[in-house]
């Protein structure tokens, strides 16, 4: 079964972090892993850009009742209509997370995906307790993937 990977991250933020967003998207489907995300805006599309540079797979997770507020990228979109509420399923979904930057809602995804014991990786985010830092995409997603072994 293929791993499914979260990449999770603020809608508004600097070019740099779209920059590793995308690249770690594009890794994760170079290894062969299914990208899930929130399927709006900024980390969230830039990661699908990058997934999907590569044909991987991708599946949004929507706080909205309408799947037409996915970005292009998303292959899956998955209208939950709970708002904010939907972090918890992608923390659920994801095997590994990876968090790009982020703001509070990037904060609850991260403290659910630790409260469910999941691998949190994190490019200049939140310094918390139980986050792995990486340093770039590539360092990011071999941590992940290293894990995810272990």
């Amino acid at each position: 079964m293929k791993k499914i990977i979260a990449v999770i991250g603020g809608r508004k933020t600097e070019k740099a972090l779209l920059t590793e967003a995308e690249e770690v998207g594009r890794l994760i489907a170079k290894k062969g892993a299914v990208l899930v995300c929130g399927g709006l805006g900024g980390v969230m599309e830039a990661a699908s850009k990058g997934a999907q540079s590569e044909n991987g797979l991708t599946v949004g997770i929507l706080p909205h009742d309408n799947s037409s507020h996915a970005n292009q990228y998303i292959d899956i979109p998955i209208a939950t209509g709970l708002g904010i509420g939907r972090n918890v399923i992608i923390a659920r979904t994801a095997d590994a997370v990876i968090a790009v930057g982020g703001e509070y809602g990037t904060l609850s995804e991260i403290a659910f995906a630790l409260q469910m014991k999941k691998p949190v990786i994190g490019i200049r985010t939140w310094d918390i307790k139980g986050i792995v830092s990486a340093e770039n995409a590539a360092d990011a997603i071999d941590k992940a993937l290293t894990l995810l072994r272990s």
